[in-house]
């Protein structure tokens, strides 16, 4: 079977969009370069790409890791629970880390 990479592509930048995230954010979360990131979404002379960078990209775009390999295989994965489960996760810990830094600037603003 072929591979759709315009398929990933499709999905890399409608999901951007979504989070409103940008592409150096992706690449910071992701740890995948920024040309890499700029190939995948324009398509750009598509290669045979490691399966950890497309597991790196799905879960910075906050998709569980096997995301984007089943985009690509053609079996474009819909809203399931362990998404869910999984973006609700990352909301936990975002909030978290949120409240940490409101604590240490009541800290710093108390002295």
């Amino acid at each position: 079977m072929s591979k759709d990479w315009q398929a990933v592509a499709d999905a890399i930048n409608a999901r951007l969009d979504e989070l409103e995230m940008t592409q150096k954010e992706l690449a910071d979360r992701s740890g995948v370069s920024v040309a890499t990131l700029r190939q995948l979404q324009k398509n750009d002379a598509p290669r045979k790409r490691s399966p950890r960078t497309l597991a790196a990209v799905s879960e910075g775009l906050r998709w569980p890791p096997d995301h984007l390999g089943k985009v690509l295989d053609g079996d474009a994965p819909g809203d399931s629970l362990p998404h869910i489960a999984a973006e609700l996760s990352q909301l936990r810990a975002d909030i978290k880390d949120l409240q940490a830094r409101v604590s240490e600037l009541e800290t710093d603003r108390s002295r």
